[in-house]
């Protein structure tokens, strides 16, 4: 399985060279190779079955108490093992057993459940995500990881959640970070970071095979196999893929965004004494389409009923451990990703990366926990004129060199923990990058913990901003120039001259431990921003093509700022045994200085405080009548978003879940029960047309053995 993963990667490869050939053909063997890693993959689930262990990896949270899971390790805040109550910093963990029970389909819907989290659904396959405010389409100020593994966008700065998926039931654990993680994790990483941390090899020996389907959740199957090689070398593959049912526009037409999507991979773990050895590769396909707002951009290439493409794509990352002690450690990685997008007339590129990652980490002088290391990036892509972006050049290769340090002094053991650290980037659009951190972290005692943190991160220029040429927006009511026979085309320009962004933040956080059955978690920010992106106009002139067209410049700056604060409160509460109820609260402020005239142009920054919700509430209540029936209920209320006339809305998630027999698990979920349809959110990137998400109803089974 793992050879024919390989091959269907290199099928990709060659794939995406084809200029010459038609895209329907493109999209058959594509289709022909992902078909069969489904098939081959269902079948060797009967050969050569690993028995399942009698308690399953993914149960490990059930029995859990509250104390117990706060005392679950976290790796990202400073890219080692931490227990959750020992972090200086705002942190939040999405267990297997909350994905499993909230009955999420995708990974951003998961997200849903961490606090200071922006979640809004564009349509069907285009979400916006982001922490702390500046949410969009492309939110700029959030970096994401799949196992370490950076899926940050450097073209358009932002993470396409399109392309981020896995089995779901491979998930071990998502850490969501609230606030800048810079000093570790480079730039880009402002707002927050995202870890999509999956299950080792060893953790998923046997068989899994899911199915199911509904309204809105068309259909959707997945299959995985977990075996050894050897005791030392357990392995797994897996496929997946679904089919996702159109939005309907305001206007209540159909929006033609229906969403077909096919994935597979593979992972091998090797343990040999103190080393850890992981290779890990995916592949997936999409079809998906969407229909541009003619109101906005009127062009002729774009067709009335909407238009469809593809993306592609697979990567391949190795990574080995080595673990002298409990505090040393060495770990290096690399990865190698490609991805092809063809959605006409808006994109067309080709894009691939390859990244090296070394960290080294030891004890010093008894209170002193050393870490640093070194990362290497490379970026190649190729952009081809459509009718609505141009790249100039069309193909550029970009590198990025990064070094950080970071030290954890014990001041008073067991009791006052002070982190010390910088980080190095250097970037080809604004050259070098200092971004620094301190932590300081109080433990009086054991159900306590207060922490404070001041920081400094930079979320650094894409390729868009400074080579792109977007036909944007057709404007109509231009000051002074409505009396004109024929409307003005905004351009919006990339700039040589667009800096990066700089943030100064400051945070305070408190967690306590009521008993072995209820905890809170407390983190307050103030975020001082400048050198934001902001935009100005240049000179009209008048188009040379039909119809005639003024043709405004759009060209980005940095005279942007703002200040933002707020604070978020997460509380855990274990009333008996079978029932545990979880709930959050995240409260943002925004104040903007930007010109007024672009924010119709740039709502992820100059209207960024009418973008994002001011209040954000979860609920969720998760309840066992017996070992063999549970019930789970999600209650959301998200405020408005006046930029785009969205009310604010409560809805509700249930998922039923029953299991007849041993490893076998039938379920129904319900998705927005409260009213047949809301809107959440719109594209901010090209004007596609707003769209109502509508309920949900599905249904499926579950079969481990």
């Amino acid at each position: 399985m793992a050879v024919l993963a390989m091959n269907t990667g290199q099928t990709i490869h060659q794939l995406v060279g084809m200029q010459t050939e038609p895209a329907v053909r493109e999209l058959t063997l594509m289709r022909k190779r992902l078909l069969q890693l489904t098939v081959l993959c269902f079948l060797g689930c009967f050969v050569e079955l690993a028995p399942a262990s009698g308690k399953l990896a993914e149960d490990q949270f059930l029995n859990l108490s509250i104390e117990e899971l706060m005392n679950i390790k976290v790796t990202t805040v400073s890219r080692r093992p931490q227990k959750l109550t020992e972090v200086a910093s705002a942190v939040f963990v999405i267990t297997q057993d909350d994905i499993r029970r909230s009955g999420a389909t995708s990974i951003p819907d998961a997200l849903r459940m961490a606090p200071g989290v922006q979640v809004e659904r564009i349509d069907t396959n285009k979400w916006a995500v982001s922490v702390r405010g500046f949410n969009g389409r492309f939110a700029n100020k959030l970096q994401v990881l799949m196992d370490g593994r950076s899926v940050y966008s450097p073209l358009f700065s932002g993470t396409l959640w399109e392309h981020q998926d896995t089995l779901m039931e491979d998930i071990e654990r998502i850490e969501v970070i609230r606030g800048p993680a810079a000093a570790v994790w480079g730039a880009n990483a402002v707002n927050g970071v995202i870890n999509i941390i999956t299950k080792k090899a060893a953790d998923t020996q046997g068989t899994l095979l899911s199915a199911g389907g509904g309204s809105f959740e068309h259909a959707f199957a997945g299959a995985r196999y977990g075996g050894k090689i050897n005791e030392d070398t357990p392995f797994r593959v897996y496929a997946k893929g679904f089919t996702r049912d159109n939005t309907a526009s305001l206007s209540g037409e159909n929006n033609r965004d229906q969403w077909h999507s096919s994935r597979g991979g593979f992972r091998v773990d090797h343990n040999r004494g103190i080393d850890q050895f992981t290779l890990q590769g995916d592949v997936f396909f999409n079809s998906n389409g969407d229909r541009i707002n003619k109101a906005v951009l009127d062009l002729p290439a774009i067709p009335i009923n909407g238009y469809r493409g593809y993306e592609e794509g697979g990567n391949i990352r190795f990574r080995w451990d080595r673990t002298m002690s409990d505090r040393s450690s060495i770990m290096f990685q690399t990865y190698y990703d490609r991805i092809r997008q063809k959605i006409l007339p808006v994109v067309d590129y080709d894009a691939e990366s390859f990244d090296l990652d070394f960290q080294h980490r030891f004890s010093w002088l008894d209170r002193h926990d050393l870490t640093w290391g070194a990362n290497y990036r490379l970026y190649h892509n190729t952009f081809f004129d459509t009718d609505i972006i141009n790249f100039n050049p069309r193909t550029r290769t970009n590198q990025l060199f990064s070094g950080f340090i970071r030290d954890e002094i014990s001041l008073i053991p067991d009791y006052l923990r002070f982190s010390i650290g910088t980080r190095l980037d250097h970037n080809d659009f604004s050259g070098l990058e200092v971004q620094p951190n301190a932590r300081l972290m109080w433990t009086p005692d054991a159900d306590n913990s207060l922490w404070m943190a001041v920081s400094r991160a930079v979320r650094t220029p894409s390729r868009a901003e400074h080579d792109i040429r977007i036909n944007s927006a057709q404007i109509r009511d231009f000051p002074g120039l409505s009396i004109l026979p024929f409307p003005i085309l905004a351009v919006i320009q990339g700039s040589h001259g667009f800096n990066s962004e700089k943030l100064i933040a400051y945070e305070l956080g408190y967690r306590h431990q009521f008993s072995p059955r209820a905890s809170v978690d407390i983190a307050g920010f103030v975020n001082d921003y400048s050198q934001l992106r902001d935009a100005s106009f240049g000179a009209l002139s008048l188009s040379t093509g039909m119809p005639i067209q003024l043709l405004l410049p759009v060209m980005g700056n940095n005279k942007a700022s703002a200040l933002t604060y707020g604070f978020e409160i997460s509380a855990d509460w274990k009333p008996t045994d079978k029932w545990r109820l979880q709930g959050n609260y995240s409260f943002l402020h925004m104040d903007i200085s930007a010109s007024s005239l672009t924010r119709k142009f740039d709502p992820i920054t100059s209207g960024a405080d009418k973008v994002n919700p001011q209040h954000q509430v979860s609920l969720r209540s998760n309840y066992d009548f017996s070992d063999k029936l549970e019930a789970n209920l999600w209650l959301r209320y998200i405020s408005d978003i006046s930029y785009y006339n969205i009310p604010g809305y409560i809805t509700m998630d249930a998922k039923i879940t029953y299991k007849p027999v041993k490893n076998l698990e039938l379920f129904v979920v319900g998705q927005n029960l409260f009213s047949q349809n809301h809107r959440e959110f719109v594209a901010d990137f090209l004007p596609s047309s707003p769209a109502f998400i509508p309920r949900g109803i599905y249904g499926g089974a579950q079969w481990r053995f």
